[in-house]
């Protein structure tokens, strides 16, 4: 019964492995169709040029920006639910007549769609609007939830200054009737919890009631047209000089720039030099001596089998100097060997990266093993 589990765990690995190959070979070849695309557009000069680039106003994330991402959302995902919030999504375009009602002037920086289906559609400016419409459809009258999701602005972006077309917004709500400033509370807990543990540096924390702010635009005589508009050139104030800030309500209305903790969090980390990790690989399977690829195959299936994240490299004799340098360069902090003496002895040598210290664990034990020492890292 265990030569059977082990050929189907084998036969499971090679059939991964040719589907990752194949994947492989199809985004070879696209990229191979838009560099020969690029190719045929700019060799004459009259041509359009081709250029690859992502849209204005967005931009790619690579595997050390969405760790720093992955980071920042474990924090807050973490702290929302530590206070018992529950999460939704909605769809990242909704009818165009829900959107456009509640922004007034902003609406001009929402993106439309084509018609589609007969339904005129839109970008999702923000996640306010989606959750009021999710309450209304459902007939929800309380809720605490947190929604993190992209939105879109067709805004002039300032990539510099952490402000783009497309943005991740993470939103917190305690919908329902309860007793004056205790939900307000809360809130104003969570974002302390949440920049304290992103260890962002000192912050201050304002606080905006708009009852106050409409109440001193009725007694300065601003109609209530006016009111939404100038509420926007008034957030500028600690930002820009009052001369400013006057020449933008009386002339051409604007926005204030806008910076949602990632690039914070990438120029911080930018800055100390600090080592980010890509993966959460936990070990990886390595051999001591050639023709132990099909060894290796069956150790890792092992581990995927438990749970546990595992690497190997994708050569048949790979040099355990090599696989002890992959090791380092990416921050695995295992590496189980395998060689034929302890294939003998029915052990595993268990490599710990940071102090190369060595030990022998009975295959049976390995993974409790691996799970006690990552527990440490």
């Amino acid at each position: 019964m265990a030569e059977e589990a082990a050929v189907r765990a084998q036969a499971e690995t090679v059939r991964r492995l040719k589907q990752d190959k194949a994947d492989a070979d199809e985004i070879a070849k696209e990229v191979a169709k838009l560099l020969e695309m690029k190719a045929q557009l700019g060799t004459d000069e009259g041509k359009h040029k081709f250029v690859l680039k992502t849209p204005k106003g967005t931009r790619d994330f690579g595997p050390k920006e969405m760790a720093i991402r992955e980071r920042a959302f474990k924090a807050i995902i973490s702290c929302f639910k530590r206070h018992g919030a529950e999460v939704i999504d909605t769809p990242v375009f909704e009818l165009k007549e829900t959107l456009t009602g509640k922004y007034g002037e902003d609406s001009k920086l929402i993106y439309d769609l084509k018609d589609q289906g007969g339904e005129l559609l839109s970008l999702r400016y923000d996640l306010t609007v989606p959750f009021a419409r999710y309450l209304a459809m459902n007939k929800i009258t309380n809720i605490k939830r947190y929604h993190i999701a992209k939105v879109y602005r067709r805004d002039n972006p300032a990539m510099t200054r952490g402000r783009y077309r497309e943005f991740y917004q993470c939103d917190f709500d305690i919908a329902g009737q309860f007793d004056p400033m205790i939900p307000d509370a809360e809130c104003l807990k969570i974002v302390h919890e949440i920049l304290s543990d992103l260890q962002l540096g000192d912050f201050v924390i304002k606080v905006n009631d708009r009852r106050i702010l409409d109440g001193m635009f009725a007694v300065c005589g601003v109609p209530d047209s006016k009111f939404r508009t100038i509420c926007s050139s008034v957030d500028k104030l600690d930002k820009v000089l009052w001369e400013e800030v006057r020449s933008e309500m009386v002339a051409e209305k604007g926005l204030s720039p806008e910076a949602r903790i990632f690039s914070i969090l990438e120029q911080r980390l930018e800055a100390s030099e600090e080592k980010i990790r890509t993966t959460e690989t936990q070990v990886l399977v390595a051999s001591a001596q050639k023709k132990l690829l099909e060894e290796r195959l069956r150790l890792i299936s092992e581990l995927w089998d438990a749970g546990i994240k595992a690497e190997m490299l994708y050569k048949k004799n790979p040099k355990l100097l090599n696989q002890l340098q992959y090791c380092e360069e990416t921050g695995i902090p295992l590496v189980a060997i395998v060689g034929e003496q302890e294939l003998k002895d029915g052990v595993v040598k268990l490599r710990i990266v940071a102090t190369r210290e060595e030990v022998n664990v009975r295959r049976e034990s390995l993974v409790e093993e691996i799970r006690i020492r990552t527990s440490q890292c």
